[in-house]
């Protein structure tokens, strides 16, 4: 384990320790402006660190908060809603996977889109400009 690694780590443990909510606690490690994002900066120094025990901790960490119940309103963040346009057989597949985790779709959703996913899988648009993608 790297210093940047230890260092990322720490505080992550130090922020569980306090039981915040899922939502603080995304936000300070892994937001836009959270210790990991200021410890790899750069796509490929994120990239590997996605791949590191570390990230794997601070991911069940995520969990476990969530696990709670649905504490975002005590954040003090405002939600955003967002439409993503799929297929009728991609919503049915989600509703039934909800159905049977026995949760809503929308807790589904955002455990999926805190998931990590590989590069190559996601699509790119060349008609948008990079910093739309990003």
């Amino acid at each position: 384990m790297g210093e940047k690694e230890t260092q990322v780590i720490k505080v992550a443990q130090e922020l569980f320790t306090q039981q915040p909510d899922w939502v603080t606690f995304f936000r300070e490690v892994l937001g836009v402006g959270g210790i990991v994002r200021e410890a790899f900066p750069s796509p490929e120094a994120l990239a590997t660190f996605e791949q590191s025990e570390e990230y794997n901790e601070i991911q069940t960490m995520v969990a476990k908060l969530r696990e709670r119940g649905d504490e975002a309103a005590n954040s003090r963040e405002p939600t955003r809603v967002i439409t993503v346009r799929l297929p009728a057989s991609l919503h049915e597949s989600l509703r039934a996977e909800a159905h049977d985790r026995h949760t809503s779709m929308n807790k589904l959703c955002i455990t999926k889109l805190l998931q990590m996913v590989e590069s190559e899988l996601v699509p790119t648009d060349s008609k948008l400009p990079i910093a739309v993608r990003a």
